[in-house]
């Protein structure tokens, strides 16, 4: 891996992975729901969309015109901590790629007539969330969590916040978080890095504005609340929030060894006790998120009505024997080399490269290689997993439910 610096600022990882034949290119702004105001709430993804509906070079049919015509993908997302935009080509495709990003990225139109019409388009998957009560479930659960926090904040925002968001709006946004100096690129695949330095500085370099500025403060609510909403559902819909870890813990690796064991797969204890041998739910798992100062570890099951207060006891349950007994050899051991093989196969391809290499450097501000991680997984002791259940399972829980009168499950909760 190889780090530049382009002209205006901004910064570039690269690398190359010549036994390939393709190439992937990503570019990382630090603009979140995370960083939103409240007035602001769903305008990091709301501009994400409009990115994609014309520039001053390209209608939004030419960008995907373009990206059809060399066979490429392209795409973006936005997390609670930023938004990304990607494309993955063939490699001598790369040029054509870089270009219509740093347009998509740099210069988006922002045009108020499609702005309606997309406008609609994100009502619509706000629409589509409200219809899956999986996804209802850790937004209620957020809110239970962080309360009027940022991070207690939907990613698509409210819909009556998304109606009457104007470009204005949107233009303002921008000019805070969007710039050279708060934004990553990395690209992985068969490239040569002093081509791509001149590649980005020709598509990139004359970008210019907003250096951004730093995540605010954000902690867990000191009571533990549980929060319900009622849905016409056939299943009811249960989520556990711990308190967990700050981003850039060093107990990270130790937690993902404890998931797995908890909850994170199908030789997990919630998934053996509840779905093998009690048959009470279809779905069960649980899985760590880490923020700036903050994080939590959440589980979450859909089970009948009948079987609710039995799943939620048994949750409490493994809870209880894994921070008061620890972990057996034969359970440590399988699930090192779950977390050590899942890292190594993700390895495999050059999205997966630029996109933990670009993840590390906007949100930790450092790339970390492939080898320190798998050292750092290597070193976690059965102690180290036990010191982490110990101060993740014994905290405080908060919870939320969803489903056909909700409201008389929430009783049952820890």
């Amino acid at each position: 891996m190889e780090k530049v610096l382009l002209s205006n600022g901004l910064t570039v990882l690269v690398e190359e992975m010549p036994y390939l034949r393709s190439a992937s290119i990503g570019v990382w702004v630090k603009a979140g729901s995370m960083l939103e105001e409240k007035e602001e709430n769903g305008l990091s993804h709301l501009m994400e969309h409009m990115a994609f509906k014309g520039t001053k070079k390209r209608t939004a049919r030419q960008i995907a015109e373009e990206m059809d015509m060399i066979g490429g993908m392209m795409n973006a997302s936005t997390s609670k901590l930023c938004t990304n935009y990607y494309c993955k080509v063939i490699d001598e495709d790369l040029p054509k790629a870089a270009d219509i990003l740093s347009d998509i990225v740099c210069s988006p139109l922002i045009d108020e007539a499609e702005l309606d019409k997309e406008r609609s388009v994100v009502l619509e998957e706000i629409s589509m969330v409200e219809d899956s009560p999986e996804d209802v479930v850790f937004d209620v659960l957020a809110e239970a969590a962080f309360g009027a926090q940022p991070l207690g904040r939907t990613i698509l925002g409210p819909a009556e916040k998304i109606e009457k968001y104007t470009a204005d709006d949107l233009f303002r946004f921008r000019g805070r978080h969007y710039g050279p100096q708060n934004a990553v690129i990395a690209i992985a695949g068969n490239v040569k890095t002093e081509k791509v330095k001149q590649l980005l500085e020709d598509t990139f370099g004359g970008w210019q504005g907003a250096t951004g500025g730093p995540f605010p403060g954000c902690t867990a609510v000191d009571e533990e609340r549980k929060l319900f909403r009622n849905k016409d559902t056939e299943q009811v819909h249960l989520a556990l929030s711990y308190r967990g870890l700050e981003m850039g813990s060093r107990d990270v690796y130790a937690m993902a060894v404890m998931n797995t064991i908890f909850g994170g797969g199908m030789a997990s204890r919630l998934f053996q006790k509840i779905r093998e041998e009690r048959g009470m739910a279809y779905s069960v798992y649980s899985g760590p998120s880490n923020y700036p100062g903050c994080g939590e570890f959440s589980v979450y099951a859909a089970t009948s009505p009948k079987h609710v207060k039995k799943v939620l006891q048994q949750i409490d349950e493994e809870a209880r024997l894994l921070s008061e007994k620890g972990i057996t050899e034969k359970e440590f051991l399988q699930a090192k080399a779950h977390v050590k093989g899942g890292f190594i196969l993700g390895l495999e391809s050059a999205y997966s490269r630029m996109s933990s290499m670009g993840h590390n450097q906007i949100l930790l501000g450092r790339y970390i290689a492939p080898e320190d991680t798998i050292r750092a997984i290597e070193s976690v002791t059965a102690e180290d997993v036990k010191h982490v259940a110990e101060k993740i399972l014994r905290g405080p829980v908060s919870g939320a439910v969803v489903g056909r009168n909700a409201e008389k499950y929430v009783k049952y909760m820890i």
